[in-house]
């Protein structure tokens, strides 16, 4: 790189300036009082941690994601975050382990190796909640409406929710007895509703007719609500695993619905976000124009296995850049500014301090500063008459 490219950031990382770096400010600490009130309790997790940390149990997916680098103090491996849920499940297990449900919120930036997130940033602010310790529909159904509220919070309508349920493909993934590699292959091919491809796996990896049929529907198994009541004729003769699994999606679409009024619902029992993070509901949110989701979350039990906890956990995580892009709120930006000239005058000192407990931004000159009050983004000025430092308008 030569010297005249050297104020290029890498692909995908970027920074925020004023006045929207304000703007973010002000909605993040908007959105966390509001997880607060919902007895939501923050957590600032460290942004590098021992890499088996961030890694382990059902965290391996995010190992492509991680960059890694070399502890010069201890020789062992660290790994820059790419999530912030396995450091909250590590809280939950170990600093609070407490038997009650805890609830965890959280706010900072990750770090991917790929653009393949939020908005195609490498370096999203990552915004989520977890509950932890609760293992009934209750708790989905609270983390899905924490997710609606926060949206609206932000003044982002015409949403659309997805539901799935990882345990409907892996219980019959299980009863089809398919290998890890078959089941990965599948995986991928239900993802891209691949049908053909699927239908050519299942032939040669499945001998059981029945099986393979149920396996094969699920890619079709995508819309509305009478999408759960087709799934129980075309699953039909599946075991009881796969049937309490639907049944639990329906559950928690239903209190849902009565708790949270005229929302869209969609689902798809193909679409397997985090499948090997997560253990039961999955779910995103998508709005009209955008081709990602801009939310997305689900149940994640066997998180905290590896850290000695197996805590039943439920949560969501989003990136607020992404929101902020969707949202039309401006977030009270500040109403101009107050220009105070370069005097030294123990009375003008008094009442820059006045305005400024007042609320008021006040921007100091230098002596020999090159522009005025506008350069600095001012609207008013103080100017001393007879004595007494009052505010102008330019």
């Amino acid at each position: 790189m030569n010297g005249k490219d050297q104020w290029l950031l890498p692909e995908g990382i970027e920074e925020v300036l004023p006045p929207e770096a304000w703007r973010l400010e002000r909605a993040r600490r908007e959105l966390l009082d509001l997880f607060g009130r919902w007895g939501y309790q923050l957590i600032m997790p460290p942004f590098i941690e021992f890499l088996e940390s961030l890694l382990t149990g059902t965290a391996n997916d995010l190992d492509l994601q991680t960059f890694k680098v070399t502890d010069q103090l201890s020789g062992r491996m660290l790994g820059i975050r790419a999530d912030m849920t396995p450091q909250a499940a590590r809280i939950d297990a170990h600093p609070l382990h407490r038997d009650a449900p805890n609830r965890l919120c959280y706010m900072g930036t990750v770090l991917h190796t790929r653009n393949d997130g939020f908005g195609g940033s490498r370096c999203p602010l990552q915004i989520g909640a977890e509950l932890f310790g609760h293992a009934g529909i209750e708790s989905d159904v609270e983390i899905l409406s924490l997710v609606l509220e926060t949206l609206a919070q932000l003044e982002i309508g015409d949403l659309c929710l997805n539901l799935g349920h990882v345990g409907i493909f892996r219980s019959l993934a299980r009863e089809a007895g398919l290998s890890l590699r078959q089941e990965n292959e599948l995986f991928d091919a239900l993802q891209r509703k691949a049908v053909t491809e699927i239908d050519a796996l299942l032939t040669a990896g499945v001998p059981d007719a029945g099986q393979r049929a149920r396996l094969a529907a699920l890619a079709g198994l995508n819309g509305g609500w009478d999408v759960l009541y087709r799934a129980r004729e075309v699953l039909d003769g599946a075991g009881t695993a796969v049937m309490d699994a639907l049944e639990n999606l329906r559950a928690i679409a239903e209190h849902l619905q009565q708790r949270c009024g005229d929302i869209q619902l969609d689902f798809d029992l193909a679409e397997l976000r985090g499948y090997r993070y997560q253990t039961g509901m999955v779910f995103a949110v998508f709005v009209p124009g955008s081709g990602r989701e801009i939310a997305r979350g689900g149940r994640y039990d066997a998180i905290g296995e590896v850290f000695g906890r197996a805590r039943p956990a439920t949560g969501f995580s989003t990136d607020l850049r992404t929101l902020m892009d969707l949202s039309p709120r401006d977030f009270g930006g500040r109403s101009g500014a107050i220009f105070a000239p370069a005097v030294r005058d123990t009375r003008l000192e008094q009442r820059i301090g006045e305005l400024r407990g007042q609320g008021e931004t006040v921007v100091c000159a230098l002596p020999g500063q090159g522009g005025g009050a506008r350069a600095a983004g001012c609207d008013r000025v103080l100017v001393d008459v007879a004595g007494d430092w009052v505010v102008r308008p330019l």
